[in-house]
């Protein structure tokens, strides 16, 4: 029988290289792996222990709930928005989610708030914040391209936001060659 389960810090392909391999060691049928899923065929009353115990060792974790579910899955959603630049929204992030999810956005809004301690707004600057220290890190644009790429209204915006939750200006994070980057399933 396929079964389906949700995981907590899948965020990237590396994620799904690493379970793919942990459950391939198993030697239970993966059906479908994608970001924060995987369906796998049950052959045995083992198999979910098994897979369970694989994800934990690895900073995984199942998710059960169905509220853990909604948030895990707003932050895919909100983190594949910043695999593509230029990055842009046609409407309002509350109004994207609230489509996607298939939600009203002030219900999805409460559960996020409640589960992370953060709302979706500020979870999601800090996603592009850590985008921004990327792009600065690569050196191939400058300021006022990265304010744009990531959808600023001007490069002054960027900065001000940029200095007040990291401490230090844009400047000063390109010349001190800082790598205070935080994994994307580290974001609080």
């Amino acid at each position: 029988m396929d079964k389906k389960l949700f995981v907590k810090n899948m965020v990237c392909s590396r994620c799904i290289k690493v379970i793919r391999s942990e459950i391939e060691k198993l030697g239970i049928t993966l059906k479908n792996i994608e970001l924060g899923t995987i369906t796998y065929t049950e052959s045995s009353n083992d198999d979910f222990v098994n897979i369970q115990s694989a994800l934990e060792q690895n900073g995984f974790e199942i998710l059960l709930g169905q509220e853990q579910r909604l948030v895990e899955q707003i932050k895919i959603e909100l983190i594949k928005l910043l695999q593509t630049l230029p990055f842009h929204l046609e409407h309002t992030l509350s109004k994207y989610l609230g489509g996607l999810m298939g939600l009203e956005y002030s219900k999805i809004s409460k559960i996020f708030s409640v589960n992370e301690n953060v709302t979706i707004e500020k979870y999601f600057i800090k996603l592009k914040l850590e985008k921004v220290k990327e792009l600065v890190q690569l050196q191939e644009y400058n300021f006022t391209e990265i304010s744009q790429l990531l959808d600023y209204s001007n490069v002054n915006h960027l900065s001000r936001l940029f200095k007040k939750e990291t401490g230090m200006s844009l400047t000063e994070y390109k010349n001190n060659q800082l790598n205070r980057r935080n994994t994307l399933d580290g974001i609080t």
